[in-house]
């Protein structure tokens, strides 16, 4: 699927998309330049799900955990910050990530080994300044 958005309102039927598309996934990563939208996009997605909490990039906690219209956990997490791999290990990103849980990931670069295969991936381009491309699998 492919979106060509040019303002934030068009974010919640790009965020319906995603969350019918996952299946039985439940770990979407999100890969996109620094300031492409991976929060705002994933702030829209916890919208959709009646996420009541503020959703804020989780960048030096690493994981902010929500909770949607049916007390389902969401885990929004931020790797931009970790240096080693063996970080993720230490606040024991396998209970997040097989947890069963919707687990929406920016910056999977970072833990690109520890990412398993059935996962969804979104990607946010910006061709030019208030133009959005989102591509999702």
């Amino acid at each position: 699927m492919e979106y060509k958005i040019d303002s934030t309102d068009e974010l919640p039927k790009v965020a319906c998309a995603i969350l019918d598309a996952l299946g039985q996934r439940s770990i979407v990563i999100f890969r996109g330049e620094m300031g492409a939208g991976k929060t705002t996009l994933i702030r829209a997605i916890c919208d959709e799900l009646g996420v009541a909490d503020t959703v804020t990039s989780p960048t030096f906690a690493i994981v902010n955990e929500y909770h949607d219209r049916d007390s389902n956990s969401v885990y929004h997490f931020d790797f931009y910050r970790i240096n080693r791999i063996e970080e993720a290990f230490d606040f024991g990103y396998e209970e997040y990530f097989f947890s069963g849980e919707l687990c929406l990931v920016e910056w999977p670069e970072k833990v690109e080994s520890l990412i398993p295969d059935e996962v969804m991936t979104v990607w946010i381009e910006v061709p030019e300044e208030d133009r959005r491309v989102i591509r999702f699998d």
